[in-house]
């Protein structure tokens, strides 16, 4: 591992905390947590994207023709750090702008680019990925919803589903087969489309914490233009690792969030307050304490390595290293979590994140795709026969 904060990364970072000491009100900064009217926070956070937007730290790593900053790996490192000191909320749009972008950007024609990359940079249009399926998650060359040439539209029949922002998205970056009998990772093509077509049928799933994170999409004889693909037909499999590529690369903050609980914890379980007194008067909640506090020290370690990795030009499997360690330690934290303070557990804000914690082995890879990357990139054991 060698990488360090250059002058001009260090710089940005002082430029960054003095707009958001100034920019940044309390309601943008409330409208981060998950509580409240989801519409009224959706428009403050809309209102909040587009002042990101207009002082260019909407979408800093994009190329500074489509509105971004050019920003280098250790200036987007910067920008994560300082936005979760200030407790800052991030674009409304993080998928369509850290995934589906780089896609449109690599993939589309100038027409798509001048169409969908301003209105996504702003806020003003909400991007989800259609890629799943009931039986081709993982495995997602499996997929099998359908599209077949009709004249100068394509005609899409099948199911998506674990959708993120399906209920509020005006576009959808879909993978659909369209041919049949090509070998599975080769008949797939992806076409942008209007989530306004007729058609189209969305069905939130409401999680055991009560939110409506996830959506099922049905498409039935929904007439797609053909000027709405998203690179050749038949090559969308290039065009989704594209978009997979940039959703896997965002793994190495994610050690922010997670030491935070942490800290916080320590900090609870301390507290004079709890029935009994302090928890940390009990030499074995010490012992789990600092073990889970090094837990957060290794992830962050890892995250470092992954960085280093990609700042010297090296795409290698510290991404699925820190994503599999991110994920273990989430769980640890609930379970401790739950240990402490019992019933109260499960109550509020606490409870939510008990029950949702389960949802991180699958969130950006599952754990088991994770382990199998692992086990044959860094330990070089042979694939299952």
């Amino acid at each position: 591992m060698d990488f360090s904060y250059p002058p001009e990364a260090e710089a940005f970072r002082q430029e960054l905390r003095t707009w958001l000491d100034a920019n940044l009100d309390d309601a943008s900064r409330a409208a981060r947590l998950d509580e409240g009217d989801p519409g009224e926070r959706l428009e403050v956070l809309r209102r909040w994207n587009r002042t990101l937007a207009d002082a260019g730290y909407a979408a800093v790593s994009w190329p500074s023709e489509y509105g971004g900053r050019d920003a280098g790996v250790m200036e987007q490192v910067v920008f994560s750090e300082e936005m979760h000191r200030a407790g800052a909320p991030g674009t409304v749009n993080p998928i369509g702008i850290a995934n589906i972008a780089p896609s449109i950007m690599s993939w589309g024609t100038q027409e798509q680019k001048s169409r969908f990359l301003q209105r996504m940079l702003r806020g003003d249009d909400i991007w989800c990925q259609g890629f799943s399926e009931p039986g081709a998650g993982s495995d997602l060359a499996s997929l099998r919803t359908r599209a077949v040439l009709d004249g100068d539209h394509y005609v899409v029949d099948g199911q998506k589903v674990w959708n993120t922002f399906g209920d509020i998205a005006n576009y959808c970056e879909l993978l659909v087969r369209t041919d049949p009998d090509a070998p599975k990772h080769r008949g797939i093509t992806c076409l942008l489309v209007d989530m306004k077509q007729p058609g189209i049928t969305v069905r939130p799933l409401v999680t055991i914490t009560g939110e409506k994170g996830f959506s099922e999409l049905f498409f039935d004889s929904v007439r797609v233009p053909v000027e709405s693909r998203l690179g050749p037909e038949n090559e969308g499999w290039k065009v989704a690792m594209t978009t997979l590529n940039n959703e896997r690369g965002g793994v190495a903050s994610l050690h922010l969030q997670v030491r935070k609980k942490i800290r916080s914890l320590c900090e609870e379980a301390a507290s004079p307050e709890l029935p009994g007194g302090p928890a940390t008067s009990d030499p074995r909640t010490r012992e789990r304490l600092a073990q889970l506090y090094l837990e957060g020290e290794t992830l962050k370690l890892l995250s470092d390595r992954a960085i280093s990795a990609s700042v010297h030009g090296r795409a290698g499997p510290e991404g699925s290293l820190v994503k599999l360690v991110w994920s273990r330690v989430e769980q640890h934290v609930a379970e401790l979590e739950g240990e402490l303070f019992g019933p109260e557990a499960l109550l509020g804000a606490r409870g939510r994140r008990r029950l949702s914690a389960r949802s991180m082995t699958i969130a950006g890879g599952t754990t088991q795709v994770n382990k199998n990357v692992v086990a044959q990139r860094v330990l070089g054991l042979p694939r299952n026969r």
